[in-house]
């Protein structure tokens, strides 16, 4: 769309120079990076001329001469762009994390009018970490935690909602652009996804977005990384470490006039810390932008994941203590591990009716192909999923007040076919690892959605806003059963319908001073059910299960001060769920849910970002957050336990942040990150609880230019400075089979380093 409106700008504007002049003088045009908005007021520096510069009231500047410039816009992260020819070129600036002035955030909302806790996970902010892993980046945010028992074993959780699934993240929704990454079951999987590829990540916490399906625990919103109009780079990145780590990734990017293209591939292996624990990964991401007309735009996005990791799997507690290198020894006896493939693509359709009104149309096709070989059985399954998704916005006016809203609707729909096969690995010798034996079941899942919404933005004065919204959601399913019927395997077929949800949202935001904002907010969500937890002991469908649903209630301030050096977010909630699905294990691979009862997630968030020093040559930066979490367990009896009172399982008690940031305009960076994690309730009983821990990492480089186009940038860094001794992941309610003890405990990496070189090549 706003690709689109550039190009209407621009015809205009050379046919009228060439009427008025008979010639043009070049210019640029600043947008913001998510939104296309022009972008009024920014500072340009061409530091080949040393000529300064701002942008006009429409995002507009003249270009006089080659040269590099810097464009610097409070609220935005600053750029560095080579001209080397006097033309007309885009320049996107992306929202600065940090800072929230002129951020635009979702839709047509300004952060400092949103009212409810976004965060942003900028490009910067993932650079400042490993870029292996997605871990360290989300741990930053507050009320979001992520668990990494191995690179392929996460599970994030937002405000304590998705800490009872046992194994992946559930109860969030996550998007790549306006793709759906969560399957029809609410299950999401996105650690597979290259970080190399990514501009930005957008966490909206709590079920506060209806454009993004109401879930419970909040959306996920990965945007990939594209290029600018006439802009042409090829980079690559080579990082090596601990644990025979070797990650090299490769990019190449072309802009033309109306067409861009960005190719994405990586590599990446690791022997990991533990046994049984390498891992193997290749990933394709392109990112394609077509401008068809002044009112209409295509784009293309496709990523293609071949992984195969070996799982160690969680350990006792005994084991965890004394020897956390080793995998659980039937794991490694079987070799078990993930070998899939998948891919996701969508096709996305701009089309702008007038300056104010435009639509986005998606189709979307993703699949997945799977081997794992656990040791209680062999698992092979294949997922395809399609689905379309529409969204009109508009910008208008009544009673000379400014209303912005979005309308739309999403469909979806995914086959799920999967078979088990006894796994023979004991009958042969040690080392042959997994051997498939008998066919012992065989199931496809048909599941659909769709959901419509609504979301608008009313402004009721020049100080105060009014959000409100609802999303309509049907979600149903159908089982067939394709093993053959017998005494001891009745027909598991059969269907499944939700009634029909509705979910609403009702916001507020009222600046009370130039540089503070409240807000609160009050929203429903809901979570939907696997098909799986649908089942009875016997396999027939429970048609009395319900969803988790749930009232969000949450209120804040955000601002700065200090002439903007200081900037903060806090915001206190309290979410009240009914339904509780709690996974009743009835054998090692099987579960059934049950609803059995009410939590209440109380919290508090805060969020600190100070500027020590800001001069012409180096910036140093502070930050500081911290989460306080009062979960509990309001209501829960499950059979003869009640466990009402207690504290919810598998969410730390509070989570600290702190850290320095550190750059300079002679090239060099660096950021140390100290974090200190509360301790987890590991049972529903609360008779055991995981023990705080605390990390320190810091990652230091230099950055130069080789010549005026050729940019390298050298690196290293270190992840757990103190080797501390911790579980990065823990397995709530573990049982235990065949007399064995437990296996709670998944141990984190100890003291391990990285370094790496990249090379920026401007064409």
């Amino acid at each position: 769309m706003h690709n689109i409106k550039h190009h209407i700008t621009f015809l205009i504007f050379v046919f009228t120079s060439w009427v008025a002049f008979g010639q043009t003088q070049s210019r640029g045009i600043i947008k913001n990076d998510e939104t296309k908005t022009p972008i009024p007021d920014v500072l340009i520096l061409n530091t080949t001329t040393t000529d300064t510069l701002f942008s006009d009231n429409k995002g507009y500047f003249p270009i006089k001469s080659k040269g590099v410039y810097v464009f610097k816009k409070e609220g935005a992260l600053t750029k560095t762009v080579s001209i080397n020819e006097v033309e007309h070129i885009v320049i996107l600036l992306s929202p600065n994390p940090s800072q929230l002035n002129e951020v635009t955030i979702i839709a047509n909302t300004n952060q400092t009018e949103a009212t409810n806790t976004i965060n942003i996970i900028s490009k910067e902010t993932i650079d400042q970490t490993q870029n292996v892993n997605f871990n360290q980046a989300f741990n930053l945010i507050p009320g979001v935690f992520m668990q990494s028992g191995a690179l392929n074993t996460n599970r994030i959780t937002i405000r304590g909602i998705g800490s009872r699934n046992l194994f992946g993240t559930a109860k969030i929704r996550a998007y790549f652009k306006d793709i759906p990454l969560t399957n029809g079951s609410g299950e999401t999987n996105i650690e597979d996804f290259e970080l190399a590829s990514i501009s930005n990540m957008q966490i909206v916490k709590g079920p506060t977005s209806s454009i993004y399906g109401a879930g419970l625990g909040g959306t996920i919103i990965i945007n990939p990384e594209k290029l600018s109009q006439n802009h042409s780079e090829a980079n690559s990145e080579l990082i090596v470490g601990s644990f025979n780590l070797a990650k090299n990734t490769n990019k190449i990017g072309l802009g033309l006039k109306n067409n861009s293209f960005n190719l994405v591939h990586s590599q990446t292996e690791s022997d990991g810390f533990r046994e049984n624990n390498h891992y193997n990964r290749q990933t394709f991401t392109l990112n394609s932008n077509h401008a068809i007309n002044p009112n209409n735009n295509l784009s293309f996005l496709g990523s293609y994941v071949d992984l195969k990791a070996f799982i160690p799997s969680s350990i006792n507690e005994s084991n965890f203590l004394n020897n956390p290198k080793m995998a659980d020894q039937n794991w490694h006896a079987a070799k078990g591990l993930e070998d899939s493939k998948r891919g996701v693509f969508g096709l996305s359709w701009q089309h702008l009716f007038n300056q104010n009104t435009q639509l986005h149309s998606s189709v979307f096709l993703s699949f997945r192909d799977a081997y794992e070989p656990r040791p209680f059985n062999i698992l092979k399954d294949e997922t395809l999923a399609y689905g379309l998704r529409t969204r009109l916005e508009s910008r208008t006016k009544i009673f000379n007040k400014h209303i912005e809203y979005t309308i739309g609707g999403e469909w979806f729909k995914d086959r799920y076919n999967y078979k088990t096969f006894e796994n023979r690995y004991r009958d042969f010798p040690d080392g042959t690892g997994s051997v498939e034996g008998n066919n012992l079941s065989h199931f496809e899942e048909n599941r659909l959605y769709y959901n419509l919404f609504f979301e608008t933005q009313i402004e009721v004065s020049k100080k105060t806003t009014l959000s409100a919204g609802a999303n309509l959601n049907q979600t149903e399913y159908n089982l067939t059963d394709y093993f053959p019927i017998s005494e001891n395997n009745p027909d598991q077929s059969g269907a499944f319908k939700f009634k029909t949800i509705l979910s609403p949202k009702f916001g507020i935001n009222h600046q009370t001073s130039k540089n503070i904002n409240l807000f609160g907010n009050i929203s429903h969500g809901f979570s939907p059910i696997t098909l799986n937890e649908t089942l009875l002991p016997n396999g027939q469908i429970n048609p009395n299960i319900k969803p988790e649903t749930g009232w969000n209630f949450e209120i804040g301030a955000r601002g700065s001060a200090l002439n903007q050096k200081l900037s903060y977010n806090i915001s206190v909630f309290s979410m009240h769920i009914k339904n509780l699905l709690v996974s009743r294990r009835t054998a090692e691979d099987q579960f059934i849910g049950i609803n059995a009862g009410k939590t209440r997630h109380n919290g508090l968030e805060t969020n600190i970002n100070y500027t020590i020093k800001q001069t012409k040559i180096s910036a140093l930066q502070v930050f500081s957050n911290v989460t306080w979490n009062r979960f509990k367990f309001k209501e829960f009896i499950d059979g003869d336990n009640n466990y009402s009172g207690n504290d919810l399982t598998g969410v730390p008690s509070h989570v600290f942040n702190l850290g320095l940031r550190l750059t300079s305009e002679n090239g060099f960076y660096g950021n140390i990150h100290f974090q200190h994690i509360g301790e987890i309730p590991i049972t529903d009983s609360n008779s055991l609880y995981s023990n705080g821990y605390s990390l320190a990492r810091f990652k230091t480089g230099l950055k130069t230019n080789l010549n005026k186009k050729l940019k390298l940038n050298l690196f290293f860094g270190l992840n757990n400075i103190f080797d501390t001794a911790y579980a990065s992941q823990i397995l709530i309610n573990a049982s235990s089979f065949g007399g064995n003890a437990p296996r709670y405990y998944y141990p984190g990496n100890p003291i391990n380093f990285y370094s790496g070189i990249h090379l920026n090549y401007l064409f």
